[in-house]
């Protein structure tokens, strides 16, 4: 997208927001209950991705990072949000993110592309999520789209592919669930991924009860466990999604006001993604240029100092 030098942002639409009755206020045992609950919690979250706000491209990352610490903590690391961001935003470009970076790779890579996987990426992505090579994984084009082809609804489709993603390796789950999110927004029909099942892998929702553990891809339970996850993942990505509006329309207020040469990438750059480090340069703007920029933005509050740190800090909306 395009911004002047003097940035004039489009006004942000209403954020719609997930009904009370399409979440569970305790436990849901009926299926069909899951599923309808699923199905209304979607149905507010598809006017707000076809709506595509300018401030989109921060939102999902957001929820990418959400998603990746999430799928840390299932693969036993133990980065959570903060430190996944450090480890990703403050890296010199050359430097390996380590094992929980690539695990963040992997949903930033999602967050930012059609809802479509083929071939030639399998084995890049097996790698990221720390899966290796196996012969196994070369099925997963196919699986996909089998799962998008059915017709079945979006939950229930992204429940049936995760069952059968989590079989192709001992430690498949973590794809089952990059998986899940993908078919899910392939099935909405969505033109970009909006990754908002992972970071429910946790939830409540998805125990089994009676000290057994987590609902697994494939095991019993797991469809109606996946549809509460998508209702609650769904209203967290529109609460979400208010909290990021609101900073980006006073983004829009305070942008006519900003006489820094250059504002406009950086505001490009924060409405693109989760968080933009203070240090960033580009072609017109030094590091003393925009570390002065960064400041004066959040004395007028259209953004937020992440890092909680004096030195090497993170901006975002």
């Amino acid at each position: 997208m395009e911004f002047p030098a003097d940035p004039v942002l489009p006004a942000p639409p209403a954020i719609p927001s997930v009904p009370g009755w399409a979440l569970p206020r305790g436990p849901v045992t009926d299926p069909c209950e899951a599923a309808y609950m699923a199905g209304a919690a979607l149905n507010s979250l598809d006017h707000l991705v076809r709506s595509e706000p300018v401030w989109a491209g921060a939102w999902r990352q957001r929820l990418a990072l959400k998603a990746a610490a999430a799928a840390a903590r299932l693969c036993g690391h133990r980065e959570d949000e903060a430190a996944l961001r450090d480890a990703w935003h403050l890296r010199p470009s050359e430097v390996d993110p380590g094992p929980a970076g690539h695990l963040l790779a992997a949903w930033r890579r999602l967050a930012a592309r059609s809802p479509v996987l083929g071939a030639d990426e399998v084995a890049s992505l097996t790698h990221l999520l720390g899966l290796g090579r196996s012969e196994t994984f070369q099925a997963l084009p196919a699986i996909i789209d089998e799962a998008i082809g059915t017709g079945r609804p979006a939950p229930l489709a992204a429940a049936a592919v995760a069952g059968r993603v989590a079989t192709l390796g001992a430690h498949a789950e973590v794809l089952a669930w990059w998986c899940a999110d993908l078919v899910l927004s392939a099935r909405m029909r969505w033109p970009v991924t909006v990754p908002i099942l992972a970071a429910q892998v946790h939830a409540p929702v998805l125990r089994a009860g009676s000290g057994r553990g987590r609902l697994r891809p494939g095991g019993d339970g797991f469809e109606r466990g996946l549809c509460l996850a998508a209702a609650i993942g769904t209203a967290e990505a529109c609460r979400l999604a208010r909290d990021i509006a609101g900073r980006a329309r006073q983004l829009a207020a305070v942008a006519p006001k900003l006489r820094t040469k250059g504002a406009g990438e950086v505001i490009r750059l924060l409405l693109e993604d989760d968080a933009v480090p203070g240090a960033v340069t580009t072609n017109t703007l030094s590091r003393w240029a925009t570390r002065r920029l960064f400041e004066r933005l959040t004395t007028l509050e259209a953004v937020r100092e992440l890092s909680g740190r004096p030195t090497f800090r993170l901006y975002g909306l």
